[in-house]
């Protein structure tokens, strides 16, 4: 089976054609964790499927490291628009996109025939609290969760929650070198307060349109890069009064570009990359990776 691999700003994912490769009868969840192990497998931050839509020009769909689903990935539709554009799939330089956080729209910056740049308009943010989803009763008279306490392993913390297609639950925080993501990301990931789980972002405001965040990644622990993470840490800023509605968001892998534009809808820009491309053959990535063992 043929695969490309590609990043944006250091998010990496494994993409299959599915115009060219047939995935019938393959365990989806299965392929995605054993090509996303960094020891056993390709390496990535999840695997992107590239299909046929029946509502919109194209269909991506976003598997986990874990092998759980995800609804909607900022990196990966930039990079997905990438490669339908440079592999002759659509000679637009904008199209439709469906996900499962509904369909998205990117616009392609090209220069001699190669996408240097993507912008993407991401959409209207889900603020109220049945939106992100999140089960906790919050401040009397309001729906939405603006730096609501959360109690997590017995401390509370301030958190500000906002759906971009998929969950996200933000934290302000002082220093982002040292904030605790390692522990607390996995612990407001799994936290009751979300039935569907949440990403979480730790943002570090420098200046009214400067950000510097890390983010825990729901389902793959924290990457390099999270592009709808970053528009929900800008929509949160500015619900907060810490930014603007155009921010520069610095993540570990690179920077990218948000507005909240005056119509709401959220538009993110940065480049997308291809690394390389390749192919495996699917019983042997799936045999490679060792079942888990108690050390």
């Amino acid at each position: 089976m043929r695969f490309t691999k590609m990043h944006g700003a250091g998010n990496d994912y494994v993409y299959i054609n599915c115009f060219e490769e047939d995935l019938a009868g393959c365990d989806i969840g299965a392929l995605a964790a054993a090509a996303s192990d960094r020891h056993f497998g390709i390496g990535s931050d999840g695997l992107i499927l590239i299909e046929p839509s029946r509502v919109a020009e194209f269909r991506m769909r976003i598997f986990n490291p874990d092998g759980s689903e995800a609804e909607m990935c900022g990196n990966g539709i930039r990079c997905f628009a990438k490669y339908v554009y440079e592999r002759g799939l659509t000679t637009k330089k904008k199209f439709t996109v469906e996900t499962g956080g509904g369909i998205v729209e990117p616009r392609l910056y090209v220069r001699r025939k190669q996408v240097t740049r993507v912008r993407v308009d991401m959409g209207k943010p889900r603020l109220t609290r049945a939106e992100v989803p999140m089960r906790v009763k919050g401040k009397p008279g309001s729906d939405r969760v603006i730096d609501e306490p959360l109690k997590v392993r017995g401390e509370k913390v301030s958190v500000t929650c906002v759906s971009m297609g998929n969950p996200h639950c933000v934290l302000f925080v002082k220093h982002v070198k040292t904030a605790p993501v390692d522990s607390l990301g996995p612990a407001i990931e799994n936290h009751s307060a979300f039935p569907q789980r949440v990403n979480v972002e730790f943002v570090e405001v420098r200046d009214s349109s400067n950000i510097a965040l890390r983010v825990w990644e729901r389902g793959a622990g924290e990457t390099l890069a999270c592009g709808t993470g970053s528009c929900a840490a800008v929509v949160a800023c500015n619900l907060t009064e810490r930014t603007g509605r155009e921010v520069t968001a610095r993540l570990l892998g690179g920077e990218l570009e948000i507005q909240w534009a005056g119509n709401d809808h959220v538009l993110l820009a940065g480049a997308a990359e291809e690394i390389y491309s390749g192919e495996f053959d699917v019983d042997a990535l799936l045999a490679a990776r060792p079942a888990a063992t108690d050390t």
